[in-house]
């Protein structure tokens, strides 16, 4: 099983009420988030599969609707977050650790920052790597350069940073550091619900509090089946590419059911450490076709990019996080900025249990700067390599990656290898880092979805992580098979719109009980 599935507390600290409590965790209570999440998401899949014009039309039409009314809330929010991890980070509160005064992180620094690359965001190295930079230089965002200019380049990879850089992080970090500090120093259980308790009290044991945990699972689920939609899409691609395998639904879907299996499988069976082991295979894999790349690749002109990109994404930050769609461009920020916030949002509930897992023992301050900084510099370097070099090919060597991307964007990548030598290898390199990438994730995220049903429970029922595995691969097939990734998108975005008000509740929850506990501790 993933290592979050020993994530807990409270039966680590002293006290009676602790232990019993911990008793708790470890039952398999089943109850009305359970019923009700798992009756509306097959209602879901029926109503996809019976109706699938009517679900387009619906999710289409909510998307457009929500996003031009509510799409700012999303550049709000997390701008805030961001800001308020920041002012964490150097204030005192910084010194606090998640879990007791005297305890030492459980795993390495190198070995936390590769678990959480790998198994939280990193399929999305190869499913946009060279898609979101190349299509930004053929068709920049806002008007902001002529397409295929130098200017174009530059703010491709400014936006490409502003995407996968510490805005998707600041969610992350502000769900891990609630959860870890309920768990780990205040002894609940691992639901999203008992992050605010500080705010409602008891209530939390309540309808509202179950109300919370459904739009969690929700949330979750949705951000599951965008991620193995996009999996499937990029792994069609790469075998039309060395074996001409056909790019349409029965290839994607026959490849959704194995990895469903692969990962199902991996959670029910429980191997130890599995994830870990897992990371590590694929971080250096992934370093070793990221190595090869810069080799082989234009470095000199990569370089150049890095800095002067970089330089703009930090001159105009405040800019681009609070750019919304008053005059304009609502269509694209609901393929990148809307749909890319959504995503992080989704995978908000999870991301905060892997994190809180890992970084046990951990001060906040060192939390934070890990979680925001290193993820966001690797991607950023990721980005700028891939995505520079296929720039490159395209402005000076008459490439048509551009053309290709637009024709099909999960083609991007492959499309970027076939220009060097041993395409063939790295293109396998490339698949595999795709499935292990989203299986070791997958896994996580099925632990987390029968965690989240069954009361916090640590140990799940087999039976009950089987039931989400087929329900995730259910609803992503579904989805592909409605709309492809225009269905994903909307879904998401939909879908994660109301659970991003949560991520704010939570984290002025958080705030609240750090500032009592503190005073308390002053006493």
């Amino acid at each position: 099983m993933a290592p979050i599935a020993a994530l807990g507390g409270g039966d680590r600290i002293p006290g009676r009420g602790n232990r019993s409590l911990g008793n708790r965790f470890r039952r398999n209570e089943l109850g009305s988030v359970f019923w009700t999440s798992v009756g509306v998401s097959t209602l879901f899949v029926a109503w996809a599969v019976a109706f699938t014009e009517n679900l387009n039309e619906v999710t289409t039409d909510s998307l457009n609707w929500m996003t031009s009314t509510f799409g700012w809330t999303y550049l709000v929010v997390t701008l805030c977050i961001l800001v308020f991890l920041v002012f964490l980070a150097f204030s005192p509160a910084g010194d606090i650790r998640l879990g007791r005064d005297d305890e030492k992180p459980e795993f390495s620094t190198p070995s936390w920052l590769a678990m959480i690359l790998s198994a939280v965001m990193g399929i999305g190295l190869i499913s946009y790597g060279v898609a979101e930079p190349i299509s930004h230089f053929a068709s920049p965002p806002h008007g902001l350069a002529e397409p295929r200019t130098t200017d174009a380049a530059v703010r491709a990879m400014q936006y490409s940073y502003f995407d996968w850089g510490v805005h998707a992080w600041a969610i992350f970090a502000v769900f891990g550091l609630a959860i870890a500090y309920s768990t780990h120093r205040k002894g609940r259980r691992t639901l999203v619900s008992q992050l605010f308790h500080p705010l409602l009290g008891e209530r939390v044991n309540g309808p509202l509090g179950k109300t919370i945990d459904v739009l969690a699972v929700f949330a979750t689920l949705f951000g599951t089946t965008t991620s193995l939609g996009l999996g499937a899409l990029q792994v069609n691609n790469g075998l039309a590419t060395l074996f001409g395998t056909p790019v349409d639904s029965v290839s994607q879907v026959l490849i959704i059911a194995v990895v469903t299996a692969l990962f199902t499988l991996s959670a029910v069976t429980g191997v130890n450490k599995g994830i870990k082991f897992l990371s590590q295979c694929s971080t250096a894999l992934a370093i070793a076709l990221f190595v090869f790349i810069l080799i082989v690749g234009p470095a000199v002109f990569v370089a150049n990019l890095y800095i002067e990109s970089l330089g703009t994404w930090a001159s105009d930050f405040f800019r681009m996080s609070l750019q919304g769609t008053a005059f304009g461009d609502l269509e694209w920020m609901q393929w990148w900025t809307y749909f890319m916030l959504a995503w992080w949002v989704s995978w908000g509930a999870f991301v905060g249990v892997f994190l809180a897992r890992i970084s046990r023992g951990r001060t906040i301050r060192g939390f934070i700067m890990g979680v925001l900084v290193v993820p966001s510099a690797v991607f950023f370097t990721w980005f700028t390599v891939f995505g520079g070099t296929a720039i490159h090919i395209d402005m000076y060597e008459g490439g048509d990656i551009a053309e290709r991307t637009a024709a099909d964007i999960n083609s991007a990548f492959f499309a970027t290898l076939e220009h060097y030598p041993f395409s063939t290898v790295t293109s396998v390199t490339a698949i595999v880092l795709v499935v292990v990438f989203f299986v070791s994730g997958a896994d996580a995220n099925t632990y987390v979805l029968s965690m989240m049903t069954s009361n916090g429970s640590l140990t799940p029922a087999r039976w009950i992580l089987v039931l989400w595995g087929v329900l995730t691969g259910a609803t992503a097939i579904v989805l592909m098979l409605a709309g492809g990734l225009n269905a994903l998108q909307n879904t998401v975005i939909v879908t994660s719109l109301p659970f991003l008000v949560i991520v704010a509740g939570l984290t002025v929850s958080f705030w609240k009980e750090l500032v009592s506990d503190r005073k308390e501790h002053m006493k």
